[in-house]
């Protein structure tokens, strides 16, 4: 009898497993309509996504010129501030070149200077030769005067002759005076004219060496452009850093030759870093710029950084594509797109901002208004 009381107590034990599956099974609706309605709410005024990666500036360093490296002064991952030098190439054909350019233009300077010397002296000649024909006038002058005398001595000689008033020696020296008069008078004359001549001739003597000076002032120019182009080589032989940031990939060797234009290693500026996150077309109905946002990055996980909607794109990231899509192919169907939207953080201050690099990727969730 004790027996077949035991075996009709058993059947209890399943009911208590079935309540206790109840439970667990209200429980988990419970807490997957708490989740289901907050994830609702939380979608009413929030937009997130995962799409989205840190971007700084990165200024790659490009030579101007070609030529051997001769000192690398940095390496991977340094830290390096605005004019920082970073490479040094070979300048000894630099340096010869920019002494070629300075040798030419000493000379150039030189030939202006006998150039200036030839025109004061062209200009002195042209002074004497207008002091002689003044000094030429007055002597003409002068013997003009002579020849009135003597003609006027010669006339009364000539009356006083003819009635035996005076000898004929008398007569004679009146009339050599007369003839000697006239003669220095010619004489002068032609002496004016010659210095006529001359002073032009000096003038355009003078206004040939004054063109020279024109011609020699542009050879100036021209050498002293040639001594600022070899000099401005010379300074790109010293590469140097164009902002602050932290040098990246230096895969450049001493002894290498390099050629100008070729990229040689980055610089990733540190002045600044933002996100971009690639939102769905259908995520920004209601999204503008000078939105909160939250940003987690995967580095850090657990700390939320603030930061501020700042702009959009103006194409979506597949307009930018190596190869954007055609939908007028005939192959069309229908893909949502993302648009790019530049994040700013809003606390720089914060230390572990500093510790963010480009390309790492984080999460975006934009308050909406």
């Amino acid at each position: 009898m004790q027996t077949n009381s035991n075996e009709t107590k058993q059947p209890a034990t399943p009911k208590k497993t079935n309540r206790t599956f109840l439970i667990v099974l209200i429980l988990l609706v419970i807490a997957g309509g708490w989740f289901a309605i907050s994830n609702y709410i939380h979608g009413l005024h929030h937009e997130e996504t995962e799409d989205a990666q840190v971007e700084a500036n990165i200024s790659p360093v490009i030579p101007r010129i070609s030529g051997y490296v001769t000192q690398i002064r940095v390496q991977d991952n340094q830290k390096v501030k605005k004019g920082d030098t970073l490479l040094v190439l070979d300048d000894r054909e630099l340096k010869i070149r920019l002494d070629q350019a300075e040798a030419a233009l000493a000379t150039a300077r030189d030939n202006m200077e006998a150039a200036r010397a030839t025109t004061s002296a062209a200009d002195a000649n042209i002074a004497t030769s207008q002091a002689g024909i003044t000094t030429a006038d007055a002597q003409i002058e002068a013997a003009k005067i002579n020849v009135w005398r003597t003609s006027q001595d010669y006339d009364r000689y000539a009356n006083l002759i003819k009635d035996h008033s005076i000898t004929q020696q008398q007569f004679e020296q009146v009339l050599a005076a007369k003839q000697t008069a006239e003669k220095q008078l010619q004489v002068l004359v032609e002496q004016k004219n010659q210095a006529l001549r001359q002073t032009n001739a000096v003038a355009s003597q003078s206004h040939a060496t004054s063109r020279q000076i024109t011609v020699a002032g542009s050879g100036v120019k021209q050498r002293q452009v040639d001594v600022d182009d070899a000099r401005l080589n010379l300074s790109y032989a010293v590469i140097t850093a164009p902002e602050d940031g932290l040098v990246s990939k230096v895969n450049v060797q001493e002894g290498q030759f390099i050629t100008a234009g070729q990229s040689l290693f980055s610089v990733v500026l540190d002045q600044q870093i933002w996100v971009v996150a690639n939102f769905k077309e259908t995520q920004l109905d209601r999204m503008k710029a000078g939105q909160r946002a939250i940003i987690k990055a995967d580095a850090f996980p657990g700390h939320a950084f603030e930061a501020t909607v700042s702009s959009f794109a103006a194409a979506t990231g597949a307009r930018f594509a190596l190869l954007p899509p055609d939908n007028s192919s005939g192959n069309f169907v229908k893909v949502v797109q993302r648009l790019p939207v530049k994040i700013e953080f809003t606390q720089r201050a914060d230390s572990l901002v500093r510790l963010l690099r480009a390309g790492m990727n984080v999460t975006v969730d934009v308050h909406l208004d």
